[in-house]
């Protein structure tokens, strides 16, 4: 379980400027739970490829996180911090964005059982699997619908669909580049935030970062002229919007115009059903 960032804008910028100084430097702070990795994606101004780098190291005491973080690497990106799951290790292999094919991914919740999750995959998706987290079972499960949709937007509705159905309680919240847009997921009305791991970092309560109780899997946006920015709950920025609940949507890197998915919703019992787009 995890913090996200991402943006895209109108030129190459970086995340300090996405965040402002005060804000990157909370942000940076969550590694006090969050700090079993980092790892950034973007896409390159250049020949528009998606490039990642991520560590296993934690963001707070790595100078390539903060070098990277000040340089303009590209107009889309995303940021991920990681707090691993219980017995899952902290290696490079688990440490997210993950990438495949020009796409990347990251992810905030827990997808359990793992081997029924695995169990979605083709044998070819599973050739791909190179770490241990349910996160980039997740992301192969997506990468295998999206190949058979033959459509980025559809094959992520699919997705959803199938492991809405399959894992109700779960969080699926994630953030995807991919070679045109920026899709975010915020799926996570039934899951349960992990309070009682947070407790045992801290010594009381009104030492745990903002949000990270009530709001646990809460992700927000905000909206300019000139960029499209979603980020994970706990740092408290003014000039946000809340995410909907059980929402999903994608921004066309291009022109930065925001749409919803339409392709499934999410049935109070928990069960999603398809829905004519």
């Amino acid at each position: 379980m995890c913090r996200l960032l991402g943006y895209v804008a109108r030129r190459p910028t970086s995340v300090l400027e996405v965040l402002g100084e005060e804000d990157f430097e909370a942000f940076t702070a969550l590694t006090a739970v969050h700090g079993d990795g980092w790892g950034m994606a973007w896409q390159d101004p250049d020949d528009h490829t998606i490039r990642t780098v991520s560590s296993a190291d934690s963001a707070h005491r790595d100078p390539a996180y903060t070098h990277l973080a000040r340089q303009r690497l590209g107009r889309a990106g995303i940021v991920h911090l990681r707090w691993a799951t219980p017995g899952l290790p902290v290696t490079p292999q688990n440490t997210h964005p993950f990438l495949d094919g020009g796409y990347a991914f990251a992810h905030n919740g827990h997808i359990s059982p793992v081997g029924r999750l695995e169990d979605l995959l083709t044998r070819e998706s599973r050739a791909k699997l190179r770490g241990d987290t349910d996160s980039e079972r997740y992301f192969q499960f997506v990468m295998q619908c999206i190949a058979e949709q033959g459509d980025d937007a559809k094959g992520l509705s699919q997705s959803l669909a199938v492991v809405t159905s399959e894992f109700p309680q779960a969080s699926l919240n994630a953030l995807m580049l991919t070679p045109t847009h920026l899709f975010g997921v915020h799926v996570n009305s039934q899951a349960s935030a992990p309070v009682q791991g947070l407790r045992k970092l801290f010594t009381a309560d009104d030492e745990l970062p903002h949000r990270h109780t009530d709001d646990y899997f809460a992700m927000d946006f905000r909206l300019t002229t000139d960029a499209v920015h979603v980020i994970s709950s706990g740092i408290d920025p003014e000039g946000w919007t809340p995410v909907p609940e059980d929402n999903a949507a994608m921004v066309d890197l291009a022109s930065l115009e925001v749409r919803r998915l339409n392709g499934w919703t999410l049935k109070r019992t928990g069960y999603p059903t398809e829905q004519r787009t």
